[in-house]
């Protein structure tokens, strides 16, 4: 009988040790295709909590006490969510060569976590580049409509997901939505205002850094790819050594490229003069090629504000006839403009 209690005993206790909540989160997983640093690094914030090394099959574990919440993994120069929590055991696998895009999580809170990584990917599969670069109203509506369904998705799909992570990401969801309906909503307008095959504004007598002035009709019989651009604009001169390899791919064809210059202040204390010698200046330094023109008032040129152009870089395509092709042709860095230019057999 005395045996038989103290068995009862033991393996009461042992449940209730087993019972008792870890304080501490295992965190495993493996990377693929991992780069030369060889660590997952743990953020909350910009706080580095633990920095894990990876073994040579890129696999990775370790435990560490943790406050609730939401965590950032670092791999090189990656970077992914995850959301941890004590008496958890979690795990994350990873392609470091698409690492968001590839991570899919197990274990505990596995729900939660995939939830969040894929409700945050899913806007690049609806609004894509072709959208922002050439879509209209309609498209914009579709993938909207599609954007939201396929949130409603995963929101049946992963049904453990607290209820307080789906209102915040129910607000995420339509905060983006608003972000891009305000960001495309010019751009939709001025391309709807400027079709193909619509004669072009045109511009008169603006000078031309090698000397001289330049009409857009001396340019009839070419295409014209136009620049719109500044000094003082970042974006614009990040632009120049792909302009200049895409002048050097289509030299000697029938395109002629130009830069327009909308400097008129801005960068030089709203000094006109000093503007205008920042122009030429820069024109020299940086060697630029095709033909360098700058307008007559800045952004506020009959040709601008025909175009409706209020931020740079904007690049125009104009056909020989003087018909517009793209009042919102691609930037020289996107290789959709050598695909456009190939498709009209420049």
């Amino acid at each position: 009988m005395k045996r038989l209690i103290t068995l009862c005993i033991a393996i009461t206790l042992l449940a209730c040790k087993e019972d008792i909540p870890k304080d501490y989160v295992t965190l495993s997983g493996k990377i693929e295709n991992a780069d030369n640093s060889k660590v997952v690094k743990l953020l909350k914030g910009r706080e580095l909590k633990r920095t894990i090394t990876l073994n040579a099959d890129g696999t990775f574990a370790d435990t560490l006490k943790v406050e609730e919440g939401d965590y950032t993994l670092q791999h090189g120069n990656k970077y992914g969510p995850i959301f941890l929590k004590n008496n958890n055991e979690s795990s994350v696998i990873a392609d470091y060569n698409d690492f968001e895009k590839s991570m899919v999580f197990d274990g505990d809170a596995s729900d939660t976590n995939n939830f969040s990584i894929q409700s945050f990917l899913i806007s690049n599969d609806h609004f894509t580049n072709d959208l922002i670069s050439s879509g209209l109203q309609k498209d914009l509506d579709d993938a909207i409509k599609n954007y939201r369904s396929a949130y409603q998705q995963l929101k049946a799909k992963y049904k453990d997901v607290d209820s307080l992570r789906i209102a915040n990401t129910d607000r995420k969801i339509e905060g983006t939505v608003q972000q891009i309906t305000r960001y495309l909503s010019s751009k939709i307008a001025m391309r709807s205002a400027f079709p193909a095959g619509k004669a072009s504004p045109v511009f008169e007598d603006y000078e031309n850094f090698k000397g001289g002035n330049m009409s857009l009709g001396d340019l009839k019989g070419k295409y014209v790819y136009i620049d719109v651009w500044a000094t003082w604009c970042g974006p614009c001169i990040r632009e120049i050594p792909s302009l200049k390899k895409i002048e050097k791919q289509f030299e000697g064809k029938n395109i002629a490229f130009l830069s327009i210059s909308v400097d008129e202040g801005r960068g030089y204390k709203g000094n006109a003069a000093e503007a205008y010698k920042g122009w030429k200046k820069m024109v020299a330094d940086k060697n630029l090629g095709g033909i360098q023109l700058i307008a007559d008032n800045g952004f506020r040129s009959r040709f601008i504000e025909d175009y409706k152009i209020n931020s740079i870089p904007r690049f125009l395509l104009i056909g020989p006839d003087g018909t517009i092709v793209s009042a919102d042709a691609p930037r020289p860095s996107n290789p959709k403009l050598v695909a456009l230019f190939n498709s009209l057999d420049i």
